[in-house]
């Protein structure tokens, strides 16, 4: 890895534009005071990747549905419906999402690790901190693959016009006002500042749009509302499979809200498949040996040395990395052992000269729009870092 020292951005800083949870536990800086250099042609292949990975992934989401195969990728029973009525209406727009990935630097090439098309964290961090941190060290801000900000303002506006021009957003719009309802649980300064964000871009698009905390939000029959006035559109930074899991009731009436029309939730309910690590299997099935894949199987692996995840699984909890002998080289403990596992072929991450390992993300929102990396160890856990990049 080629890395680039820079000043970082000091707390006051951060603070002063939102971005609270810069300092972790141990008292060290969450994002890092350097930059991956890359190439241009390593992030046009980051590019042209995801990309092409979206597209498989609609294809196999389409094939899940037509063969009922929501239990095989552990989908809660309480979802399948609402599923199946979201991924059937173009209405119900996928806004971001993004996709891990090993290797795309150094000549090692870009392998899938799992996609997180539901609930995707390092949003503030990719979109407006790496972008400042290159500004504050005067270096060119442009010098990024990072179109995240300007990404996003577009794709809320197809929440409009669909796959049609982004330019006739405010002639549709005028004619609806449709509102949108963005809310976070109260507990988490990142999940609220993350959703604000995202509530402003939405703003800056020409939404009428509010902020309430989930526990604050009313539901019934009739849709979603605050304090009485109703939202045609509802984002939540709440996972899917909390909603079935945790608010079964509450998933049976947004499954009502939906079927009726009443109101349409973002990220919409097929996420969740894609978000399902169990969905690694399925592309495997469809797209055998693609360059792009790791082998991906719900039974262990044979001779191989792999690791072992479940399906809904969070912050490196509940992994193995098992050797090819059946030895367990490393194990992390975590809430998610009652979720299914599956077991994906090991591939090395790219290490600096100190030995630390660090995993691409690329955000997607209509299309590849942005990369940052997070650095850590073998198994990146929730004191992982952010290091943003530059392109040389």
């Amino acid at each position: 890895m080629k890395l680039k020292k820079l000043q970082p951005l000091t707390n006051d800083y951060l603070e002063s534009i939102g971005f609270v949870w810069h300092t972790d536990i141990d008292n060290s800086s969450y994002v890092a005071n350097e930059v991956v250099e890359i190439s241009e042609e390593e992030a046009n292949a980051y590019y042209e990747a995801c990309n092409e990975l979206y597209d498989m992934f609609c294809e196999a989401g389409e094939y899940v549905i037509e063969n009922n195969l929501f239990h095989e990728i552990n989908i809660p029973f309480n979802l399948v419906e609402i599923i199946k009525e979201s991924w059937e209406n173009d209405v119900h727009w996928h806004l971001y999402s993004r996709f891990d990935l090993a290797g795309g630097v150094d000549g090692k090439p870009i392998k899938l690790l799992e996609f997180n098309a539901d609930t995707p964290t390092s949003l503030f961090e990719t979109a407006i901190i790496q972008w400042a941190l290159l500004k504050a060290n005067n270096l060119e801000d442009v010098s990024q693959f990072n179109n995240l900000y300007e990404a996003l303002k577009e794709n809320f506006k197809r929440i409009i016009t669909l796959d049609t021009d982004t330019n006739k957003f405010e002639e549709y719009y005028s004619k609806l006002n449709w509102k949108i309802l963005f809310s976070s649980i109260s507990s988490s300064s990142e999940d609220i500042n993350t959703t604000k964000l995202l509530q402003h871009i939405a703003t800056e698009a020409g939404f009428n749009t509010d902020f309430e905390y989930i526990e604050n939000v009313q539901f019934s029959d009739e849709g979603i509302f605050k304090d009485e006035e109703a939202f045609e559109f509802w984002f939540k930074l709440i996972p899917w499979e909390n909603i079935a899991i945790e608010e079964g009731e509450l998933a049976v009436l947004l499954t009502e809200i939906v079927r009726e029309k009443k109101a349409i939730i973002f990220n919409p309910a097929y996420t969740l498949m894609f978000q399902s690590k169990g969905f690694m299997k399925i592309l495997w099935d469809l797209f055998p040996n693609h360059p792009l894949l790791l082998e991906t199987s719900f039974e262990p692996l044979e001779n191989k040395k792999q690791v072992e995840k479940r399906c809904f699984g969070r912050e490196g909890a509940n992994i193995k990395i098992i050797n090819s002998n059946g030895s367990i080289e490393i194990e992390t403990n975590g809430e998610y052992e009652g979720h299914r596992a599956i077991y994906q072929e090991y591939v090395e991450l790219p290490k600096d000269m100190e030995g630390n390992s660090y995993q691409a993300g690329v955000f997607y929102a209509y299309e590849a729009c942005a990369l940052g990396f997070r650095r850590g160890e073998k198994i990146l856990n929730n004191m992982s870092k952010f290091v943003g990049h530059i392109i040389k």
